[in-house]
């Protein structure tokens, strides 16, 4: 099939693709569908393969041309994505199909002209990257930090029993609760229920932030409230709204909490003869966690620093990619599938679409923010050798207790590989950025904020 071709840039990287297909090989396309036609097709009052050309195009011929016509597109675009000499810039993205623009019609007398749209790799042209200077929040591991995580450990390995009956719900009480919510009639709202919802009371794990709302309650109990969020609250999707809210208190328990001593320190690993044993190695992570910490800090900083020089049109279909994968991670989270967290905050004020569209402007950073790094490795000829590779994967099995051999099994798959080649590689990016660039000690910081901050 002879196919023109003429590229037109649009904005948000996104091209039309406008093909002309002769009106032979248009011609001949159609002809072949009719003959499958007259070989296969029954009509009454003539036998199967002997039914005549006229009759089928007076009788069908719109809807014949309708199917040459889908027939000519699909093969003409196939055939220039196929074409190795097709330049990779103009190629779609792998999640986004290219869109036939303006209905057009098969005249089998002239050439067929259309156009197709979508998106294509952003063209990224990196800015000043070198000598550039940040600064980073100045962070150190304390006494509180180590005792915050001393009390993370006793509360993973508290006893937790029913409460008296009639004893009311306090902080750290163990809650299982039905909610709803509930709209200007006192009828609860459509997709807003939710049953058996259990949670530690205080820890803020729950779509509503109801906590202090149902503190002293009691099993059986039910309550209904008011409930108004801050403007500036962005973790709930509520900012700025009032609901009325019912709660019912179904299951109220208790965590009995260990000692702080040698034996809970045994309990934990038997490595650890004695409560400074774990101590020790809760600093020796913490100080560990922290260094990962405070270098993703300036990584992010001056990743951001770089972008100020480096524009990049983000494609639409990227954007929804993005989106849907923080909209997937957030309904795990909430311990359920997107569908159901659609349903969920189905009955929010801004609805599953204004949470998305607050969502865009991050996406959209952390996009561009990625798309130069993957520009960067490029231009830098970063590459991750097999002996390289050998040596990471040595490194994970020791860290994770896994035999080599074992643990090599989960990358036998080239994927895979080619997943850890890409972190090795990011990584050398990062240590060059490090070196390249000043980083500079900012403000006094606390971990527990640092932690906040960047999740």
């Amino acid at each position: 099939m002879t196919v023109t071709k003429e590229i037109t840039r649009l904005e948000h990287s996104s091209v039309k693709l406008t093909l002309t297909v002769g009106k032979d090989d248009s011609r001949s396309e159609y002809d072949a569908l009719l003959s499958d036609y007259v070989k296969n097709i029954q009509i009454p009052g003539f036998r199967k393969g002997k039914v005549p050309r006229d009759v089928l195009i007076r009788k069908f011929g719109d809807s014949l041309k309708g199917e040459a016509l889908g027939r000519i597109i699909e093969k003409s675009i196939s055939d220039v994505f196929e074409d190795e000499s097709f330049p990779r810039e103009n190629r779609p993205l792998p999640y986004s199909t290219p869109q036939v623009q303006d209905e057009p019609k098969l005249d089998l007398e002239n050439d067929l002209t259309f156009s197709v749209v979508y998106d294509v790799l952003p063209q990224v042209t990196v800015g000043k990257w070198q000598g550039l200077e940040v600064e980073v929040p100045d962070v150190a591991i304390t006494e509180e930090d180590i005792n915050r995580e001393l009390e993370t450990v006793r509360d993973r390995n508290a006893i937790v029993m029913d409460k008296e009956e009639g004893e009311a719900a306090v902080a750290d009480d163990v809650v299982t609760v039905n909610y709803c919510e509930l709209g200007e009639d006192g009828a609860a709202l459509p997709n807003s229920e939710r049953q058996d919802f259990v949670f530690t009371l205080g820890s803020g794990m729950n779509i509503y932030k109801f906590d202090d709302d149902i503190l002293g309650m009691k099993k059986g109990e039910t309550r209904d409230f008011v409930k108004t969020y801050p403007a500036d609250d962005k973790d709930s999707g509520f900012a700025g709204k009032t609901l009325k809210l019912r709660v019912t208190l179904t299951a109220l328990k208790i965590k009995k909490l260990p000692d702080l001593d040698d034996d809970l320190a045994q309990d934990v690993d038997e490595k650890f003869k004695t409560l400074e044993d774990l101590k020790q190695s809760i600093r020796e992570r913490l100080d560990k966690d922290l260094d990962r910490r405070i270098r993703d800090v300036k990584i992010s900083k001056l990743l951001e620093k770089i972008m100020e020089t480096t524009p990049v049109d983000i494609p639409e279909s990227m954007t929804r990619l993005e989106l849907d994968s923080r909209w997937r991670s957030l309904a795990k989270r909430f311990g359920t599938d997107s569908d159901g967290l659609f349903k969920m905050m189905g009955s929010t004020p801004e609805g599953p679409q204004g949470i998305l569209d607050s969502w865009k402007p991050d996406a959209n950073k952390a996009l561009h923010s990625r798309l130069i790094v993957e520009t960067l490795m490029k231009d830098l000829n970063l590459e991750a050798s097999d002996e390289e590779v050998e040596k990471e994967l040595e490194q994970q099995a020791a860290e994770s207790g896994i035999p080599l051999e074992e643990y090599k099994k989960y990358y036998e798959q080239e994927q895979m590989k080619e997943y850890l080649k890409e972190d090795i590689k990011e990584r050398k990016l990062f240590e060059r950025l490090i070196v390249e660039n000043t980083i500079k000690p900012g403000k006094k910081e606390k971990y527990l904020d640092l932690t906040s901050n960047n999740g």
